[in-house]
Parts: structure tokens; C-alpha cells; sequence
């Protein structure tokens, strides 16, 4: 049978994709239907078809799956943001475990993966320590804020996000509450006019500091001393700042920071290391999860204080500072300065002088430093982004022959890739363990163990 557009099909969920959606068979033509869960059973209408499979907006639940559970958010559906939310825990830990062992063995080609119990979550809500939240006018023309719906760039009005603190709110009722007052335009991605585009908010977890940065079309707020005469009534604020950003360009962050008021970052500590965060600064937004993500990578690369480590795409020396606890030196490398001059100041926060930090590419510094001076590694750290590493620099590691490499990794399929280009030449794959960062979500962390294979 053909489907085209606009059909409605019964489908029994009998499995998921790799971005959460459920997969079922109408006459031997799969659907794929966001939404859906492994078990339900459910009518939904194709809104794109190929030849042997199509894709199908959910229209009605005809017997829910055991793993079926009510979403917390009343928006899960609309904003996209929690792809998993409808799916009870347990069976979202499963669909992750698998979703790492599969890219493994499809991509890696990888047979009998040692892996670990994966590493959930405690609380599975309002972990995140950090927000960006785009503000714009609804149908009606009224300032709102919250979140982009689904591959759109319409606003859900929510300032109140599952996921997020419960500081978001307050900051959010007060900033918009001043655009009001003193008739304050938001940014208008069409016209390229208005002032206000996006709110950020860092929260320390550990010091309940508070961090508000507003993201300007222009270098200015209008009343700037009463919106931070309000804004300072909320108990921890510690930095208010402007980011200027005049760019017609999805990106939400310009590269000037003004500071409005108190200091320009706020301090939070993973374990027993301290962390000084600007709002350009990369740093973890579930940090409960990253302490366990980060203990798994320092047992993983197993130190002894003799140890030289490399630590590669290492940000603001997150995991180069807690392995300098044990290691006997840590080199960091990372493209940005700004992170670099943080990681720096991060070291000296801690008393941590067995450390160096390079600006660069790490497919570049790694190279230059192997080449010209000779530098070596017992232990090497990657933590790539989610195109994993270039070829240059996975070759020099291969050159470099340290004991061992420890794989951090947010993108499972580009892991599984440089995982079999290094497995080919000379490392066996140890131990593997994925960690859920981002509980309701897709996303998933993983850690790696490669060791040499002995007689290499």
C-alpha cells in the first residue's frame, strides 16, 4: 500500500530513534512519530513521505505504553526542549545506554563493548545552571519570553522552564516587567529593530550566586540603575551585564561585555575545585552530573601523581584542573582566549601550579608542541565538541603513544568514529560508561577508556 501526505495511520510504537521519536510499521511502512512512545499504541497523520518510510505528527493515543508518563511541563509537546518527557526515567536510561551501544557497533564497529551501568540522575528536574531565554512580541503584542518552539523561532511564553531554577522566574517577571514600564522594545528578528533579544542566567549551583546578562541590539538600557536597583532585590545576585550584539545573525552572543553592576562572573566549584564563570564562559549546566562525569573520567585516566596529561578542547579548565589534583602536569588547549585567560585565573583560584594553558586548535597546538618540542603524554584527555576530532590531531595522538586516552564525549556517533580510527592503530577499548547529563532530553555523555594494546 502507498501513503502519501495527510494519511492516517494506527501504529504500534515498537521502537525509538535516535532523537526520541517512536518507530512503528503501517503495511511494512515505517513511521517515524515524534512523541510517541515505545509501546503506545497510536493514529498519527503523515506530513512527509518518502518511498519506504515517512514521518507522522501524533494525533491521538490509542492505548499508552507502560513507560508512558505525564509530562511535568505543560509545553513538552510545543517547545521541544525535553524530547523524552512523556518517557518514564528508567526506560529514558535504557533508551540512552542503547542509543551509545548502537553508534558503537553500527558506526565503530565495535562487538562485546565493556560497558558500565550508565550514570543516572537524582533530580531530574530544574538542574540546569544556565538559561538563555530570546524575548520578542506574540500574535497579540505582548512582550513575551521563553523558549523557541521546535525548529522555529516562534516563542512559547514560559519563564518558568521544568528544567531550569526557580531564580529564572524572578529574574525574568522583573526584566520585563522594566521593558514595560519604560516602553523597552524587543528585538525583532525581521525588521533587524528593537533592543532587548535574549536574557541570559547562570545560577551557581553550589554558591547560589546569580549571574543576569542582557543581550542588546545597541550598548544600552534605558533607566539601567532602576532595572538594577530591582534586579539586586533577588537574594544571591552577584553580576549584571550587558552583552552588545548588533550582528542580523542567529547567534545570540556579541563579543563586548559591559558590567552594570557587582562583579563580571560568578564562582561555583565541581568537587573541590572552585570555578570563576563569565557569561562567555563554556562550563557544564548540570553540575550534580558533571562531578560524577568528571570522577568517571579521573578514574578512567587512573593518576598517580608521575603522570604528564594533555587535556584537549578544555574550555575554562574544567577537567584539566580536577586532574591536576593527581597528575604531576596538565597541559590544557582551547580555540578561545577569553576561556583560556579564565582557565588561567581558575589555576591560580585553586593553588594549582602544575599547570599550562595554550590558545589554539588543538589539531594545530597538539602537533606544533609533539613536532617542535618534543613534548610527550602519559595520559590524553579529549573533550570535543559534537563534531568530535579532526584527523590531524587524532594522528598525532596516535604518534604521541601515551598508556592511555580518556574520550569524553556529547555526541555518541562522532565518538564511535574516531573511536575505530584510533582502536585501528594500536588502542583497544577499555571501559565505556555513558552518563545523562540532561535528564527528559536526547543527549547523552559518554566516557572512554583506550589503552595501548600491550606490545604496541
Amino acid at each position: 500500500m502507498e501513503f502519501r501526505k495527510n494519511d492516517l495511520v494506527t501504529l504500534e510504537i515498537e521502537d525509538c530513534g535516535i532523537d526520541g521519536e517512536g518507530i512503528g510499521k503501517a503495511d511494512g511502512f515505517t513511521v517515524f512519530v515524534k512523541d510517541a512512545v515505545i509501546g503506545d499504541t497510536v493514529t498519527a497523520k503523515i506530513i512527509k513521505a518518502k518511498k519506504n518510510y515517512g514521518y507522522g505528527r501524533l494525533m491521538e493515543v490509542l492505548k499508552p505504553s507502560p513507560y508512558r508518563v505525564e509530562p511535568k511541563c505543560e509545553f513538552a509537546r510545543q517547545c521541544g526542549g525535553c524530547q523524552l518527557q512523556a518517557l518514564s526515567y528508567d526506560q529514558q536510561l535504557v533508551f540512552k545506554t542503547n542509543k551509545v551501544k548502537g553508534h558503537l557497533e553500527r558506526i565503530g564497529g565495535f562487538t562485546d563493548i565493556p560497558m558500565e551501568p550508565i550514570i543516572g540522575m537524582d533530580e531530574l528536574f530544574h538542574y540546569r545552571n544556565k538559561a538563555q531565554f530570546p524575548v520578542g512580541r506574540n500574535k497579540e503584542g505582548k512582550i513575551v519570553t521563553g523558549f523557541y518552539a521546535g525548529r522555529t523561532h516562534n516563542i512559547i511564553e514560559n519563564r518558568d522552564c521544568a528544567l531550569g531554577v526557580a531564580e529564572n522566574k524572578e529574574v525574568l517577571d522583573r526584566v520585563i516587567a522594566h521593558m514595560e514600564k519604560y516602553g523597552i522594545e524587543p528585538y525583532n528578528e525581521a525588521t533587524g529593530k528593537g533592543l532587548v533579544r535574549h536574557v541570559l542566567i547562570r545560577y551557581g549551583y553550589f554558591t547560589k550566586e546569580v549571574m543576569v546578562c542582557l543581550i542588546l541590539n545597541g550598548n544600552k538600557i534605558p533607566k539601567e540603575e532602576q532595572l538594577v536597583k530591582s534586579l539586586c532585590e533577588i537574594p544571591g545576585m552577584t553580576s549584571i551585564t550587558i552583552n552588545v550584539n548588533k550582528k542580523r545573525s542567529n547567534v545570540i552572543l556579541g563579543e563586548e561585555i559591559r558590567l552594570l553592576w557587582g562583579q563580571e562572573y560568578i564562582t561555583d566549584r565541581i568537587g573541590d575545585i572552585s570555578y570563576q564563570i563569565s557569561p562567555l564562559s563554556f562550563y557544564q549546566v548540570n553540575p550534580m552530573q558533571t562531578q560524577k562525569l568528571y570522577a568517571k573520567a579521573l578514574e578512567y585516566a587512573d593518576l598517580h601523581g608521575q603522570e604528564t596529561v594533555w587535556d584537549l578542547y578544555c574550555g575554562i579548565g574544567t577537567i584539566s584542573l580536577f586532574l591536576a589534583q593527581k597528575a604531576k602536569f596538565v597541559r590544557g588547549v582551547e580555540i578561545v582566549p577569553a576561556a583560556i585567560e579564565n582557565a588561567k585565573e581558575n589555576a591560580k583560584l585553586n593553588g594549582l601550579e602544575n599547570t599550562e594553558f595554550f590558545v589554539g586548535k588543538a589539531e594545530e597546538v597538539l602537533p606544533r608542541e609533539y613536532k617542535k618540542n618534543g613534548v610527550y603524554a602519559d595520559v590524553i584527555v579529549v573533550d570535543p565538541p559534537r563534531k568530535g576530532c579532526g584527523e590531524t590531531l587524532l594522528e598525532t595522538m596516535i604518534e604521541m603513544n601515551p598508556e592511555r586516552i580518556v574520550y569524553v564525549s556529547c555526541d555518541s556517533a562522532t565518538l564511535a568514529r574516531d573511536l575505530k580510527y584510533l582502536c585501528e592503530r594500536g588502542y583497544e577499548l577499555h571501559k565505556v560508561c555513558a552518563v545523562d547529563q540532561f535528564g527528559m532530553t536526547v543527549h547523552v555523555e559518554t566516557v572512554v577508556l583506550l589503552s595501548k594494546v600491550q606490545g604496541e
